[in-house]
């Protein structure tokens, strides 16, 4: 059963506290993730190129906040694998079925996350120049 003063005992705290903690711990992962993840750091350098292209294609507000989405989602799932692939490396280097098929599942959600990504900013880009 939880009591009142639960927040009490959490190491990061409550309040303001906590908000300030987790953004903390928010950089460090966003560091990390550049440091050790070369893949983030080739998908954090397509979001720095595409973001400008998406003033260009957008056809309106929604439509640019859709394309801009899209590149956040990669980095989103991006920084989801490598946590889970970061995770599995600590538990075991061994070869485990477990362990791979927890990989697997992280690798594929990056690929959704850049299949989508593909999808909508082709649209942008066919209905811009052939449309």
């Amino acid at each position: 059963m939880m009591t009142k003063n639960n927040d009490m005992n959490k190491p990061n705290g409550s309040g303001l506290t906590r908000i300030f903690k987790a953004a903390h711990c928010s950089i460090k992962g966003f560091k990390s993730a550049f440091i050790h993840e070369s893949a983030f750091r080739q998908e954090l350098f397509l979001t720095a190129l595409l973001v400008p292209a998406s003033f260009y294609l957008a056809r309106s507000n929604l439509h640019q906040l859709m394309l801009i989405a899209t590149l956040f989602f990669v980095l989103f799932a991006e920084i989801i694998n490598s946590a889970l692939e970061a995770l599995a490396d600590k538990i075991t280097l061994e070869h485990d079925e477990l362990i791979g098929r927890a990989k697997d599942l992280g690798s594929s959600a990056v690929f959704l996350a850049i299949s989508l990504l593909v999808l909508i900013w082709a649209e942008a880009l066919f209905t811009k120049f052939y449309a």
